[in-house]
Order: structure tokens, then sequence, then C-alpha cells
């Protein structure tokens, strides 16, 4: 509607000020808000940068290079941003994980324009409210459904009243999807079997992986007895990891293709989780943990840029905004379902210690990595092209 460039730039724009407005907060409602425009910021920027690089750099290994790059600085974001917020938090003040994104946005808002191009513009969509305001309450219904289920347990009603209504929210959603004009998620899209099973995969390769940090943190922190710095420097080895995953994952692909690099990627990642399922309170466990956690980082990213090339691959570019839209939510719902499912099962399994339920957590998160890789190599088909 407004073109990937515009929303971009303003997608930046908003998060500096509501970074701004963060920083200075001296009440709960201006921080609350302040963290709501962040939110819908990054939602702003993310597909459209998606969506940027889809339709600037031809489908092929100059778009498998362009999206390895962009995973691999999205992983060092993640990192460094876990690591720094600490720090900044533990040295000068929480304000500044506020500001020095102030500083980020304007440093984004003096090169980006002078760098970014427009593709021509084609016809100008509609907006879809009804199909947005239904799959967002149907998100917002599952997340505090499993939420529920992770404080209270699976067997209470605030848990599956929420769950029960996500579902029905989901069926009118499609149902609306079907009808309209100019729908949000094309069916027609979805019927792309790269589109739809892509997009599982980088759900499930989120979810895991980003839950799998919030179990080694409680780990961490509650059975080895590391502060939180140290924690967060200690998987900081995981984001390297993940930085060198995305930038190997392009000749990964280049080579055995993208649904191959999918599968081994998750393969990798359950073969370096499922070990952590036995850790002890010892900090013996330390060593062993960097090891797999830095292998299981480079997997993950791997699966993660395979998934992104499979799921843009063969579509039009006047519909690579509702492929890289696609990509964004199936990355967002990940991370957003990963981690209440694994505290639910953390929580709902430990009796008087927290560690028999870290392990069994643990070991259901490889068990869906395993899962993960066996769907894609019987359900995922990738345009030849891309394959």
């Amino acid at each position: 509607m407004f073109g990937r460039r515009r929303l971009f730039l303003a997608g930046v724009v908003l998060l500096g000020v509501s970074s701004l407005a963060g920083g200075l907060a001296q009440e709960p409602a201006l921080m609350l808000a302040a963290r709501a425009g962040q939110g819908i910021a990054t939602v702003m920027v993310t597909p459209a940068a998606l969506s940027l690089m889809t339709t600037m750099f031809p489908e092929g290994p100059a778009r498998s290079r362009a999206l390895g790059l962009n995973g691999a600085l999205m992983a060092a974001g993640f990192t460094t941003g876990a690591v720094l917020g600490g720090v900044l938090t533990g040295t000068v003040s929480w304000r500044w994980a506020f500001f020095i994104n102030v500083v980020i946005a304007a440093a984004v808002l003096a090169v980006a324009p002078f760098v970014l191009r427009e593709p021509p513009a084609g016809r100008r969509p509609k907006l879809d409210a009804l199909g947005a305001i239904t799959v967002t309450l149907a998100l917002a219904a599952l997340v505090l459904g499993i939420d529920t289920a992770g404080h209270s347990g699976w067997t209470r009603v605030g848990a599956w009243g929420p769950i029960l209504a996500a579902i029905v929210l989901f069926a009118v959603f499609w149902g609306v999807e079907s009808r309209v004009v100019a729908p949000l998620i094309a069916p027609a899209l979805l019927k792309r079997r790269n589109v739809a099973w892509g997009n599982i995969a980088g759900l499930l390769a989120f979810a895991t992986e980003t839950s799998l940090v919030f179990l080694l943190t409680l780990y961490l922190q509650e059975i080895l007895g590391y502060t939180a710095v140290a924690a967060g420097l200690i998987l900081a080895v995981l984001g390297a990891g993940t930085v060198l995953g995305g930038l190997v994952a392009p000749k990964i692909i280049g080579r055995v293709g993208a649904k191959a690099a999918i599968v081994a990627g998750f393969v990798v990642q359950a073969a370096a989780t499922f070990p952590l399922a036995f850790a002890g309170d010892s900090r013996g466990w330390l060593v062993p943990l960097l090891i797999v956690t830095f292998a299981g980082g480079v997997a993950n990213l791997v699966a993660i840029v395979g998934y992104t090339v499979t799921s843009t691959a063969g579509v039009p570019g006047e519909q690579q905004g509702l492929a890289t839209g696609l990509v964004t939510m199936s990355q967002q719902v990940g991370i957003t379902l990963g981690t209440p499912v694994m505290s639910a099962l953390a929580t709902g399994w430990a009796a008087t210690t927290l560690l028999p339920g870290l392990r069994f957590a643990i070991g259901v998160n490889a068990a869906a990595a395993v899962v993960a890789g066996l769907l894609v190599a019987c359900f995922l088909r990738v345009p030849k092209a891309s394959a």
C-alpha cells in the first residue's frame, strides 16, 4: 500500500521515537506505550527489509547470499543486544538499553535513503482490516492460553478457554481470507508448498532455539549459580554460532539445495541439543554446553536461512511483500509461542527442584527439532530453480 522503502524508513523513525520515550519514561503507562511502539516499529521494518532484499536481488545465489548475511546480522544483533543490554543495565542505567536504539535509528536514517531502491510500484492493494483484526486476536488468545497454562497448569479453564477461542478465530480468519478481494494472507499463496511448509519450518526453527536460550538461561543462573551478566556472556557463544551459520548457509544451500539444508540444520540442531537433556548441577558441564550450543546455533541459522530462501522462492515480485510478511509472522509466532510452551513443560515436570523439569523440556526441544526435520523432508517441495 505505501511502498517497501517508505514503510522501512517510517518504522525506523517510530523505533527511534519509541525508544526515546521508553528511556525517558517515569511511569508504567509511558513505558508500556513505548514498548508497544517498538514492537510495531519492528514489524514494520522487518518484512519491508526482507521484501526489499527479495526484490532487489534476483532469485538464486545472489538472493541466498543476501538472506544469509541478513540472517547472520540478525543473529549478531540478537546476541549483541542481549549482552549489551545486560552490561548497560548493570554499569550505567537501564535507560541506555533504550537510548542506544535512538542512536542506531539516527544512523540508519542517515544512510538508508541513499542505498535503498524501491522497485516499480504496482497496483495499490486494499487493506484487509477484518483479516488483520481476527488473526491478531487469534494469536493473542493462543499466546494467552499457553502462558496461562505455563503458570497455572494445562487443566485450568483459563488456559483452554483462550486456546479454543484462538482456534475459532483462526477459522474465522481463514473464512475472511477466502472471500476478500485483497487478503492479508492470500490462500493461493499458501497453496504453494514451499511457502506453507517453509514457514512451518521457520516457526519451529525460531520456537525451538529461542526457547532453548530461555531454558539455558534458567539452567546457568538457577542451577549452576552464574550471574545474569555471566550467563549472557556464556550464551554469546551460541550467538557466535548463529552468526557463522548465517554466513555459511548460502554456500550449503548452493551445494545441497534449500530443502536439504533445512533438514540437515534441524538434524544437527537436535543432535546438539539432546545431550543437554542430561545436564547435571556441576559446573563441569559448562565446556560441553559451550560446544554443543555453538554447533546448534550454526545449524539453526542454516535452517532459518534455508526457510527464508524457500518461502520466497518462485513468488512473483508483486507478492513478495505478502511472502516476506509471512516469513516475519512465522518468526514472531515461533519466538512468542516457544518460550511459554517450554516454560510450561519445565515447571510442570519440576518436582522439588527445577533441574528435572529443565532436562525434560530440553529433551522435548530436541525432539521437536527432529519432528521439524521429518516434516520438511516429507512435505516441503521447492521450485526447481531454488532446489
